[in-house]
């Protein structure tokens, strides 16, 4: 710390540099600084004077409820090892260490949690993720509604999965090649606000969850947590400086996350490639980015669906990860028709695999 001293006529002047290992501690107790006054902070204030100064990372903090017998999910894991092609040549518990998410002791840290867990209802309520379709350009009457209450990564695809059903498609067909599916919304430009939303809210406050909302005239995604300290409002979208490094690291592992500090810049030139006006960033105390939706309507192909497709979708809707066996059951149809309308649905662009069979899942694309 430096300190300086100065004077004029008959006064001394000591200038005192702001400290980089805030918060300073007196024999008194903890103190700020308010104009001419000096305020005793009480322990919530000191707690979350702490948060604000990333003293504490939620995402580093030790779990207490959280173990291999209570929430742990092991199709959950198993996929995140696809995700991030990791090989099992050394026991789990080792590649969770590795990953940094399990300690020396055995115990989970609050990112394993997060993409692990079997509900992350259970352990974080504000974990949550609520996506919701507005007639309009108000919230006055809402259309459709999800909460996302699984793991990290199922979270995201649940959620990347309502925006592509509820935005419009055109298809663009050149040649005879594969036909393209173009979102009226870059979907690139989604998925870097969803990620970054998820990797870098404030989880310690508990009053408030990831919110998606889908108006007439755009689309809004919002994340409690405003710019990190670290980051002046003019260096946004410059430097990067993460609130739950731990977490970031495991969005990076699943390759969900390209290249550090890129987020900002990839949302902008992905609007701007579709000829769109760029993203508004807001930071108060949430982060809300916002994304105008063309103004002109685009086509979308009308698919039509028979009876029994109806039913199956119907079916992997209430349950991503039913198997055939399960829907053949339930349908009261042999298992060979239910792959026979599983093709059907795949074919018609509107289903698709993720994983493998023991921990993938079905994502409704549309």
């Amino acid at each position: 710390m430096y300190i300086d001293f100065d004077s004029i006529d008959n006064v001394l002047i000591v200038n005192v540099d702001e400290g980089i290992n805030k918060p300073y501690r007196c024999t008194a107790g903890f103190f700020l600084r308010q104009g001419s006054n000096s305020q005793k902070l009480s322990t919530d204030e000191i707690r979350d004077f702490f948060n604000k100064e990333g003293k504490i990372l939620f995402d580093e903090a030790i779990n207490k409820e959280f173990s291999f017998k209570n929430g742990f999910d092991k199709a959950k894991f198993d996929t995140f090892l696809q995700k991030a092609k990791i090989s099992r040549v050394i026991p789990d518990e080792d590649i969770l260490r590795n990953l940094g998410v399990l300690t020396e002791t055995g115990k989970f840290k609050n990112a394993g949690v997060l993409f692990f867990c079997d509900n992350v209802e259970k352990f974080f309520r504000q974990a949550i993720i609520t996506c919701v379709l507005y007639k309009g350009t108000d919230k006055y009457k809402i259309i459709d509604r999800k909460d996302f209450i699984e793991d990290a990564l199922s979270n995201y695809h649940n959620t990347m999965g309502f925006l592509f059903r509820n935005l419009r498609l055109e298809y663009k067909i050149e040649t005879a090649g594969p036909r393209e599916e173009i979102l009226e919304v870059p979907g690139d430009a989604l998925r870097e606000a969803v990620v970054n939303s998820m990797a870098h809210r404030e989880y310690n406050e508990k009053g408030a969850n990831i919110q998606i909302d889908i108006f007439d005239d755009r689309v809004e995604i919002s994340n409690p947590g405003g710019l990190v300290s670290a980051i002046k409002k003019e260096d946004f979208g410059k430097k990067s400086v993460s609130r739950n490094p731990l977490l970031f690291s495991l969005f990076k592992s699943a390759d969900l996350v390209e290249k550090v500090g890129s987020g900002i810049g990839r949302m902008r030139n992905a609007m701007k490639q579709a000829g769109l006006p760029a993203p508004k960033f807001e930071f108060t105390n949430f982060f809300t980015v916002t994304f105008k939706r063309p103004s002109t309507p685009q086509v979308t192909p009308q698919v039509v669906f028979t009876e029994l497709e109806k039913k199956v979708l119907n079916e992997i809707k209430n349950n991503v990860r039913i198997s055939r066996d399960q829907l053949s059951e339930k349908l009261g149809i042999k298992p060979d028709t239910v792959k026979e309308y599983i093709k059907k649905l795949r074919d018609k662009g509107v289903l698709r695999r993720v994983g493998k069979t023991s921990g993938g899942y079905w994502e409704i694309l549309k």
